[in-house]
């Protein structure tokens, strides 16, 4: 499995835990030390998933500022010139 397949699926599997905290929270016989827990977990989850979705929005606006070149453009390279 590739890196990013198995980050989706990790990505997937915790926004999964997140929704089920949340209904959790939501019964009204939890007491209320176990909902005070699964609330501060799914605080620090949805932090973590937060964090993982502007990771993903910043590599699709760099792919789509990337795709917006054109194909026979080359990158300057100035840096590496050998200047005699």
């Amino acid at each position: 499995m590739k890196t990013t397949e198995k980050g989706m699926k990790n990505f997937e599997e915790r926004l999964e835990r997140l929704e089920n905290l949340g209904e959790k929270i939501r019964k009204t016989d939890i007491p209320l030390d176990e909902a005070l827990k699964a609330f501060e977990e799914g605080i620090k989850l949805a932090q973590t998933l937060e964090k993982d979705l502007e990771k993903v929005e910043s590599r699709i606006e760099v792919l789509m500022n990337s795709s917006e070149a054109l194909p026979e453009e080359k990158p300057e390279l100035s840096l590496f010139d050998e200047e005699d």
